[in-house]
This record gives structure tokens, C-alpha cells and sequence, in this order.
């Protein structure tokens, strides 16, 4: 009972941190000005994009604490913009993703999660136009 009580625990704290980052895509995402543009919906565009991100983070799955500090540090990543300090900020961001080459990489795992995730929705949105003529 106690080892499906721990399991059950690190689910929940495991599942904290990813809902943290999808929270965070998500506020980007209806404020994204291409989305609104191209009429993809935030929440389709926001489980790609963490999906998509997800595949390239630290951790062998949501609740391996490796993946659940990726997913702090990639929410605050993305929060950096909201900083009352972001000098500050982005100091601890280069030490909590270990280097400044890391924080980049994650940066353009990002954007690049971003830039993959609207092709293919829009790409798939076209097709449903064409395909509905």
C-alpha cells in the first residue's frame, strides 16, 4: 500500500510541473499574434508544443526528476519576459540548466517545438480545405 502511495505521490508532483509549462505555453500561445492569424487553436498548438518539446528535455519520462526540473526551468524560461529582475533571472536560468550553451539549446528546442507544431497544423488545416472543396 505505501509503494502505490509513493507512485501515486510522484504522479501528482510529476504531473505539477508539466500542467506549470503547459500553463505557461498556453498564456504565450493566445497571446501569439500568427496563431490568432492562422485560426489555430492555443490548446491544440499548446499540447504540440509541449509534446514536441517534451521528446528532446532531460528524463526518460513526466515524473523522473531530471524531466520535472526541465519543466520548471523551461516554464521559467518562457516567464523570463515577466521578470521584475531579468538580469537575475537569466543568471539563474544559465545555472539551472547547468551552462548558457544548455539554455540555448533549450531555448531553440522551443522554438524550434513552436515552428514544427504551427507547420503542421496549418499544413493539416489547408489539406482539411481542400480536401472539403
Amino acid at each position: 500500500m505505501k509503494k502505490m502511495l509513493v507512485i501515486v505521490c510522484l504522479l501528482v508532483v510529476g504531473c505539477a510541473e508539466k500542467d506549470e509549462y503547459q500553463s505557461v505555453v498556453l498564456a504565450s500561445m493566445k497571446q501569439d499574434k500568427d496563431i490568432k492569424d492562422y485560426g489555430i487553436e492555443p490548446e491544440m498548438m499548446t499540447k504540440c508544443v509541449v509534446d514536441t518539446s517534451s521528446k528532446d528535455m532531460p528524463g526518460l519520462f513526466f515524473f523522473d526528476p531530471d524531466r520535472r526540473q526541465a519543466y520548471k526551468n523551461y516554464a521559467k524560461m518562457l516567464d523570463l519576459n515577466k521578470s521584475t529582475d531579468p538580469q537575475k533571472t537569466l543568471s539563474e536560468l544559465r545555472e539551472s540548466f547547468g551552462t548558457a550553451k544548455e539554455l540555448a539549446e533549450a531555448h531553440s528546442n522551443y522554438v524550434e517545438s513552436v515552428v514544427e507544431c504551427m507547420t503542421g497544423l496549418v499544413t493539416s488545416g489547408e489539406e482539411k480545405l481542400t480536401s472539403s472543396k
